[in-house]
């Protein structure tokens, strides 16, 4: 699959701007040049400046509180995440359907939005792999996935240039720009990867049309 880096400076919305995953994001778009808006519940929490960095307060489960900073963007990247991953949660997808929503209302296309690997047991793995997701990953993070399936749903739903990010364990450490991945397949990837590489692949493959509508399962 070619990259579609875009030759000109894009408008990225970063919804979970503070998380792991968002920081990652808001970081490499700064240093492709493009115009991030980086969207928190609490602005504090980004300890970053940039002349194309804007940090605004918003609430993803509020649609009011940013649908008006979606108008005008070429792309939205959702870094939706919990620390409750063991609990109930609707976060995912009543957070993501409210951004549906807003993107619609504000005639916004492009997304990406992060979903986890596990969701659907790949074939090919090695069948201890296949037994510990099916039952112990799985099992453990039951209520998540069960909210990241539903978020899945409804963004295959929309009428959007989605594109759904399936990555495994993320770690911290530094970006590779060597990965693999698999389109609309659960392939035989890895176990983890930097949280920094799977920024590199949303922020190289926005402009990417072989990417839209597309289910990406990604790793070493």
């Amino acid at each position: 699959m070619k990259t579609g880096h875009p030759n000109t400076a894009l408008h990225i919305l970063v919804i979970g701007a503070n998380g792991g995953i968002g920081k990652q994001v808001v970081e490499l778009a700064l240093e492709a040049g493009h115009n991030v808006t980086a969207m928190l519940r609490n602005p504090a929490k980004l300890v970053m400046t940039h002349n194309n960095l804007q940090i605004i307060k918003g609430d993803v489960m509020r649609q009011e509180t940013f649908e008006d900073h979606i108008e005008g963007k070429d792309a939205i990247i959702s870094a939706l995440g919990t620390n409750t991953l063991t609990k109930p949660t609707i976060l995912y997808s009543e957070g993501n359907k409210n951004l549906l929503k807003a993107m619609k209302k504000k005639g916004v296309r492009r997304a990406f939005f992060i979903s986890a690997s596990a969701l659907e047991i790949s074939p090919v793995l090695p069948s201890y792999v296949r037994f510990v997701e099916k039952y112990i990953v799985q099992k453990i993070l039951k209520h998540m996935y069960d909210d990241l399936r539903l978020m899945e749903r409804l963004i295959k739903e929309s009428d959007t240039n989605w594109t759904i990010m399936r990555p495994p364990r993320l770690t911290d450490k530094p970006a590779t720009a060597e990965y693999r991945f698999a389109s609309n397949w659960c392939g035989k990837i890895c176990l983890r990867m930097p949280r920094a590489d799977l920024a590199h692949f949303m922020i190289n493959n926005i402009a990417n049309e072989a990417t839209y509508q597309a289910t990406i399962e990604i790793g070493h």
